[in-house]
């Protein structure tokens, strides 16, 4: 009876068998991240779920429907699509130019009436679907020719140029790490990342009369936070009492004074790691970074596992750009890297990351139910 039904809805069967197919423990892992959010945003507001742990249980509700739907959608769809999404994506950000809303000095966002969208977190899975797909149809010969590495160089650097104008050198910097990544799974010459790195390293003094007044403050005061203790580094000085003053345990849930009394900046949002580490000490902070690990190590094992060439380049880069996100929040907070403005994911508040998150999670997800489908390198050429 089955077998009978199967053949009489062979798109149904399909579909209930790539949801058998889904990793149910990453999804699991995304479920204790996204509660643990909920709790601390529960927390920041004084017990109250207003006016953020219920927009970001809103949020993640309608994020996990995307997570099942794009888990369940056509690998292929998204390889012939990448281009498209790409192009999308930096469109938008050209939009940003000249429609952005401007908000704490940035001009990051579009407004389309009904939402606000911010361009610069599309284009961070848009550009690994974009060099994934053009990688997928090029040969390990073609790769050691430099005409064919111009296209996804041009592909990296024109976003990040445009990010960087808005201003936001955080996101600037993801995408060009994300895009390295792609370029070396892929088999990229060794010498063209070490060119890379002498032209940036080189052309760090160049750039600096370009960069924003607030953000050569940041730099500054990363090297020296004391210099200004009630300005520039009244943040980061915060932070590291707020971490100092959780110990091995913690105060307590909803104990935290420098977030409770304020003086613990954007609590919800950029130093919520800080506010967790406050409250559940050393021990809370280790096991939330051990949950993320786990995330990262589910993706890698994704990539290798995937039997086509796409899916692997897809998975690889997703997950190098889910560990920056961390990396970057974390390392800003305890004071090892200039303050950015990337936000936790699934913990920190905010809508754009968190949908980027979870439509990353679906694709790996999609990698994963897909892991098996071959894909020809002539379809992605024709793609381009």
């Amino acid at each position: 009876m089955v077998e009978l039904h199967s053949r009489l809805n062979p798109s149904r069967a399909n579909i209930l068998e790539k949801f058998t197919r889904m990793s149910w423990g990453l999804l699991i892992l995304i479920v204790l991240i996204a509660s643990i959010g909920f709790a601390m945003l529960y927390s920041a507001a004084g017990g109250d779920v207003d006016p953020w742990a219920k927009r970001q249980l809103i949020r993640f509700i309608c994020g996990l429907g995307l997570v099942f739907i794009v888990s369940l959608s056509d690998i292929r769809f998204w390889m012939r699509s990448a281009y498209f999404f790409y192009a999308a994506a930096l469109g938008a950000l050209i939009l940003v130019e000249v429609y952005g809303l401007i908000g704490m000095g940035a001009q990051r966002w579009l407004n389309l009436g009904w939402l606000q969208i911010q361009p610069s977190e599309i284009m961070k899975i848009a550009l690994i679907l974009a060099l994934a797909a053009y990688f997928h149809g090029r040969t390990l010969e073609e790769l050691k020719k430099i005409r064919y590495m111009l296209v996804p160089l041009a592909m990296v650097v024109v976003p990040m140029v445009l990010v960087l104008r808005q201003p936001d050198l955080g996101t600037a910097v993801m995408l060009g790490l994300g895009g390295a990544a792609v370029f070396f799974v892929a088999g990229a010459a060794l010498r063209y990342f070490a060119i890379g790195v002498a032209m940036a390293l080189a052309g760090i003094p160049a750039a600096w009369p370009f960069l924003e007044i607030y953000q050569q403050e940041r730099i500054l005061t990363f090297l020296n936070p004391d210099a200004d203790p009630l300005g520039a580094g009244y943040h980061i000085i915060q932070s590291k009492i707020a971490l100092g003053s959780g110990g091995l345990l913690g105060r307590g849930y909803m104990q935290g004074t420098q977030s409770h009394l304020n003086f613990l900046p954007e609590h919800q949002t950029d130093f919520i790691f800080t506010m967790l580490a406050e409250e559940f000490g050393m021990v809370g902070a280790l096991a939330l970074i051990g949950l993320y690990t786990a995330i990262f190590i589910y993706g890698l094992i994704i990539s290798a596992r995937c039997s086509n060439h796409f899916g692997r380049l897809l998975a690889a880069g997703l997950t190098t750009t889910l560990f920056l996100y961390v990396y970057i929040n974390i390392a800003m907070v305890i004071g090892i890297i200039p303050v950015v403005g990337v936000p936790l994911p699934l913990i920190s508040y905010g809508g754009s990351a968190m949908m980027t998150v979870l439509f990353a999670v679906g694709l790996l997800m999609c990698v994963f139910v897909h892991r098996d489908t071959q894909i020809g390198r002539v379809k992605a050429r024709e793609l381009w």
